[in-house]
């Protein structure tokens, strides 16, 4: 009988002849048991036609079903935190069920978003960095803000900074930021020099540091008469630091891959999402993600370790001031976040920040 394709009219034709000649005739003659065909019988003169068709398998109840409050809870924690996979509200939210469960709750209520399927795959580079050497290499990169649809119209409207200069550590994906007005070699310069004493002031060793750009205007400089490069280059290679300036082929991005990641993370878990009062608010709340970035937050693909989670189980003694260098707000000086160009204007009698 389960060979048969047509199954209802095969139903239909077994319980007429069980009608006619009995279950037992029935069962011998259709290749089935007397309890198959006196169940459809019983079904057939209950329902008549409808209770020939297949009724549901599924159970009418299922014990580890999760409750109907904790299904709320999940679809409201991710429409509140958007970029949070199943994973990571599970382990962060610490959800009395299994990701798989949490998954399934957000794929029913349509909150999963597709990835564009790429062509080819890409190599998971994760674990050979691993072994990389802490503090070995420093990935710098900008990020354009005027793209991001949610934070544009604040920054035109409180003058908020456009653009955002990254420097990620390779080994354990420390994070530090700095922000501009501009993508200048000046601003570049700047940047690079202060974090590089921060480290150097925390005890870390620049010598043999590389720090790997791309060719942007802003980290390649202008050529000099003896062919040489000022700006960028000058300082990080300078006798202060002793550091390594290694530039990425053209249209290679993938090179720049640990540092472009950030740059998407931090889109979607900051600037999607806060809103600003006014420049100071917008540093102070930044400074904090950044802390939150270094400290708590994270990372599937570094083993669930947070960065200086990674930096104090390779570095016992080093102190916690490393990755405690708040953004640099490179265009505003003093306490109430001015410009440069309204310092100018405004003269010399006011206070700088320690």
């Amino acid at each position: 009988m389960k060979r048969n394709a047509d199954k209802f009219e095969c139903r239909l034709r077994m319980v007429r002849f069980a009608q006619q000649h009995g279950v037992k005739p029935a069962a011998r003659a259709f290749d089935t048991t007397p309890k198959t065909v006196r169940k459809w019988l019983v079904r057939y003169q209950q329902e008549r036609l409808a209770g020939l068709n297949e009724l549901p398998r599924i159970p009418l109840s299922c014990p580890h079903k999760i409750p109907p409050t904790l299904e709320q809870k999940i679809v409201r924690l991710r429409k509140q935190y958007p970029f949070m996979g199943a994973k990571r509200l599970q382990r962060e939210h610490h959800l009395p069920c299994s990701h798989h469960a949490v998954g399934r709750v957000l794929k029913a209520y349509g909150l999963v978003k597709k990835r564009r399927k790429k062509h080819k795959k890409k190599k998971d580079l994760s674990t050979l960095k691993q072994h990389w050497k802490l503090f070995g290499q420093l990935s710098v990169d900008t990020k354009d803000l005027k793209d991001i649809v949610h934070y544009w119209p604040q920054m035109k409207a409180l003058k908020l900074p456009n653009v955002q200069f990254t420097a990620r550590e390779i080994n354990s994906g420390a994070m530090f930021l700095g922000y501009a007005n501009q993508k200048t070699a000046y601003n570049a310069c700047l940047f690079i020099q202060t974090v590089l004493n921060h480290l150097k002031a925390c005890g870390v060793k620049t010598e043999a540091m590389r720090i790997q750009t791309d060719n942007g205007s802003e980290f390649i400089g202008c050529y000099r008469q003896d062919r040489s490069r000022d700006g960028f280059e000058t300082i990080v290679e300078s006798e202060a630091f002793k550091a390594r300036h290694k530039r990425i082929p053209p249209r290679a991005w993938s090179y720049n891959s640990d540092v472009e990641t950030v740059h998407r993370t931090i889109e979607e878990e900051f600037f999607d999402l806060e809103t600003f009062a006014s420049v100071k608010d917008f540093h102070q709340r930044v400074a904090a993600y950044q802390a939150y970035y270094n400290l708590v937050r994270t990372n599937m693909n570094k083993k669930y370790q947070s960065p200086w989670q990674i930096i104090k189980n390779q570095w016992p003694e080093m102190k916690i001031d490393l990755v405690k260098l708040p953004p640099l707000m490179i265009d505003w000086i003093g306490p109430d976040y001015i410009t440069k160009e309204e310092y100018a204007i405004r003269g010399d009698d006011l206070p700088w920040l320690p």
